[in-house]
């Protein structure tokens, strides 16, 4: 979940020509499916596309992603573009210690399927549905979900091969060298 504090602001209504006061409020944001699948309702389009949304659009996501009840639409239009980056990058975050390492094995899951076709909320319901995964996991963050989804795919797969010892030898080196690159470690 991402806490934060929006700042109010004042803005005019062309309409009634009158101001509006926005008061500032703390409110709680998850990405998850049950966020997407609030957009997708609204939009009447797929959200987890590489097209660009418009303003509009993502302001409308962050309202669908908060979870904080009777948050005024037009705080929104106070985020700042520091605040703006940060649920972005809350969004990108993975939010899991499972890494998906073998290539080979994306190519027979959801993952892959993102750039072959349109993933909307009621497909990744379906893969959830497939894999037996509870439905209360509709509320976790989005990514961690697509990685369990993901693992029930590779351990689920009737043409998985359980690896050597030599194998596993030789990805626990990769991974043991990857780490201390990364640490900058000895060992």
């Amino acid at each position: 979940m991402l806490h934060m504090k929006i700042e109010g602001n004042e803005f005019f209504n062309e309409d009634t020509q009158e101001f509006i006061q926005v008061k500032s409020r703390d409110i709680i944001m998850e990405h998850s499916l049950l966020s997407v699948s609030k957009w997708e309702a609204k939009w009447k389009k797929p959200f987890l596309t590489y097209d660009d949304k418009t303003q509009e659009e993502y302001l409308s996501y962050f309202e669908c992603m908060t979870i904080t009840p009777n948050v005024d639409p037009l705080l929104y239009r106070c985020l700042t573009i520091k605040q703006i980056k940060e649920i972005k990058d809350y969004i990108d975050d993975s939010h899991t210690a499972t890494i998906i390492n073998d290539v080979s094995k994306l190519m027979t899951g959801p993952r892959n399927s993102r750039r072959s076709r349109k993933v909307t909320s009621e497909l990744i319901y379906y893969w959830m549905i497939t894999a037996n995964i509870y439905k209360e996991c509709e509320k976790w963050h989005l990514n961690r979900l697509m990685t369990l989804i993901q693992v029930c795919c590779i351990e689920n797969n009737p043409n998985k091969k359980k690896m050597s010892k030599q194998a596993i030898y030789s990805q626990n080196r990769e991974l043991n060298a990857l780490r201390k690159a990364k640490y900058h470690t000895k060992g």
